[in-house]
């Protein structure tokens, strides 16, 4: 049976504005001698569509192909990246953009969704096949620094994303991108950050390993990137979920964690120590919290001074308000969201947004996610804070936001 290379679902092409690809039909499979002469490490093509014949082979970036130019009707993709085969010559993308996934072991072999392909490029995630590796984010420059959600200083609210290749990007609120982690972040099954948990004055991030349960410190050094980790948790954190960097709970003056035990439903706060540390945990919330699919921790949002937890409710799409009391524990419950909420893939706690004195929220958006001004998988909508721990009705900023591995 002749097999399509190209298996990416509906959402995520219509997302980024690829073209699905031409399936290829069922019929005979044809020699696979002519598909194996491709060697391993690159893309390879051929102008029939059983891949016999003559063979194009390349590894790298091909603005114009020549006596090839739109001749393309069987591909094998045997790279570890992707492979963008572009309408358009010069990577152009006026026309349509159909992308190859990795395929090292030559497994995989179909028509390449178009027959006029004009160039192609080797890129490491789809979506850089149309899109920045990033997504743009902007924020304003406030009055003075807040410190929360800061992580270079320059008062301005930042987001880190992390793409399907493993990398960090650095968003500083200015629509620029900067590479902080060069690979291997999908190792870590929880990324989280806001609060200093170092004591100095600069926002870290938090990770927890997926294959050993540890959980790292990754200490901010003030420029948006992060310095070498630190061990904080020798293991069993797959036992916790919701894992999230809250701030100062406790009102010492650092940075705590929370965490929800999955096997009890109950809440943890770990205290932020002067070493750098968590120290011994306190229940703060006695059971019922697995009943919660989200936790945000975006500062203060009602103005006493103490940072805050907001919840969403996954049986009903509610979105819940904690404040943070002068014990350490949270407070009342109060409704700041009726419905409607579980349309959001996730929650981005990204300070004073818009400099107004006020904390803010943002989220990404999923597949039932529809507006006038967007719709479907990756609109990043943002929702300015009211200072009473409520939120202002969201904006749909950006539709870009989609092809990624988190965003915190």
């Amino acid at each position: 049976m002749r097999t399509s290379m190209l298996r990416r679902l509906a959402t995520v092409a219509t997302a980024l504005g690829l073209t699905s690809a031409g399936f290829l039909g069922t019929g005979a499979a044809p020699a696979q001698a002519a598909i194996s002469d491709c060697p391993s490490g690159y893309f390879c093509a051929w102008k029939t569509d059983n891949g016999t014949g003559t063979m194009y082979k390349t590894n790298v970036n091909t603005a114009t192909l020549g006596a090839w130019d739109n001749t393309f009707r069987s591909v094998v993709n045997r790279t570890n990246k992707f492979v963008c085969l572009h309408e358009d010559a010069n990577y152009g993308d006026s026309a349509a953009v159909y992308s190859s996934p990795p395929d090292p072991a030559g497994t995989e072999w179909g028509g390449p969704g178009t027959n006029s392909v004009s160039s192609l490029k080797f890129v490491p995630t789809e979506r850089e096949c149309v899109l920045p590796a990033y997504p743009e984010w902007y924020s304003y420059t406030a009055p003075k620094a807040a410190g929360f959600g800061d992580m270079n200083g320059d008062r301005k609210s930042d987001v880190i994303v992390r793409d399907k290749a493993g990398r960090l990007w650095f968003l500083a609120g200015d629509g620029t991108g900067k590479l902080v982690g060069t690979g291997g972040w999908n190792a870590m099954s929880t990324l989280t950050r806001h609060g200093d948990f170092t004591g100095d004055a600069r926002e870290d991030v938090i990770a927890r390993e997926k294959s050993t349960g540890k959980l790292w410190l990754y200490p901010g050094t003030g420029t948006g990137a992060i310095g070498a980790r630190k061990l904080i948790g020798s293991g069993g954190w797959n036992a916790m979920d919701k894992i999230t960097a809250f701030g100062d709970l406790t009102g010492d003056g650092r940075a705590d964690l929370i965490a929800v035990e999955k096997s009890t439903s109950k809440l943890w706060l770990y205290p932020g120590t002067s070493t750098g540390t968590l120290g011994a945990r306190k229940l703060i919330g006695s059971g019922g919290w697995n009943a919660m699919n989200a936790l945000v921790a975006p500062g203060d949002m009602n103005g006493d001074g103490r940072a805050d937890l907001i919840a969403r409710e996954g049986s009903t799409g509610k979105l819940w308000f904690y404040p943070a009391t002068s014990t350490g524990a949270l407070g009342s419950r109060v409704l700041i969201g009726s419905g409607g909420w579980n349309v959001m893939a996730s929650f981005l706690a990204v300070g004073d947004f818009n400099a107004d004195g006020r904390n803010d929220l943002a989220t990404i958006t999923n597949s039932g996610y529809v507006s006038p001004e967007c719709r479907g998988v990756g609109c990043l909508v943002l929702y300015t804070g009211k200072g009473t721990g409520a939120l202002n009705a969201g904006v749909p900023e950006d539709g870009n936001w989609s092809g990624l591995n988190g965003a915190f």
